[in-house]
C-alpha cells in the first residue's frame, strides 16, 4: 500500500517553469483589480506572510509580470526571522506520484526528519526548472546536501528558494489556476 502523502513539509511545484504557456493578456489586468480580500487570500497560498501579502497588493497595478514578480521578491527579502518562520511552517507536501515505491517515501520521510530535527523548520525547495521525472531524486539530494549547511547559512538558503516558490505561484495564479483573478467577460 503506498501512502497517498507523507507527514512534514516539502513544497513541489507543479510544473516546470519553462513548458508554461506565456500569460494571457487579460491575465495581470485581473490580478491587478481582483476585489482586496479575494487577492488576499490567494496571495497568502503563494507565501503565507501576511506582510508580504499586504505589500504585493498594496503595490497595485503592476505594469507587467517582471515587476509584480520584482516586488514580490522585494517584499519577500524583508520578511523578519519570526514571519519567515510562519512561511516556512505553512509549507506542506504535495502527493507523490502514485507509481512512486515505498522505498521512496521511506526515504524522502527520513530525510525531512533529519532535516526538521537539525532546522527546526520545513524543507522547501523551488524545482521550477527540474524536469517530473527527476524532482524527487533532485529533492533528495537536495536535502542530504543541505543538511551540512549552519543554521543560519540554511535559513538564507530556505528563504530564497521560498521566494522562488513565490514567483512560481503568483507565476500559476496569473495563469488562471485560481478563478478569482481571471478576468471576467466584459472585464
Amino acid at each position: 500500500m503506498t501512502p497517498t502523502h507523507l507527514p512534514g513539509r516539502v513544497a513541489i511545484p507543479a510544473l516546470p517553469e519553462q513548458t508554461r504557456a506565456p500569460l494571457s493578456a487579460t491575465a495581470l489586468p485581473a490580478f491587478n483589480s481582483a476585489p482586496e480580500a479575494d487577492l488576499r487570500r490567494q496571495l497568502l497560498d503563494c507565501l503565507h506572510s501576511a506582510r508580504w501579502t499586504e505589500r504585493v497588493a498594496a503595490h497595485r497595478p503592476y505594469p507587467d509580470l517582471d515587476a509584480l514578480l520584482a516586488a514580490a521578491d522585494e517584499a519577500a527579502y524583508d520578511l523578519t526571522p519570526a514571519e519567515l518562520s510562519l512561511a516556512l511552517t505553512a509549507e506542506t507536501l504535495p502527493a507523490l506520484p502514485p507509481d512512486t515505491y515505498e522505498a521512496a517515501y521511506m526515504a524522502l520521510d527520513a530525510a525531512r526528519a533529519a532535516y526538521e530535527a537539525r532546522f527546526g523548520h520545513a524543507f522547501v525547495i523551488c524545482l521550477d526548472a527540474i524536469n517530473p521525472n527527476e524532482r524527487l531524486d533532485h529533492v533528495l539530494t537536495a536535502i542530504r546536501s543541505r543538511l551540512a549547511n549552519d543554521p543560519e547559512e540554511e535559513r538564507a538558503v530556505a528563504a530564497e528558494e521560498l521566494r522562488g516558490l513565490a514567483r512560481q505561484r503568483l507565476r500559476q495564479l496569473l495563469e488562471g489556476a485560481n478563478p478569482s483573478v481571471r478576468a471576467t467577460p466584459g472585464a
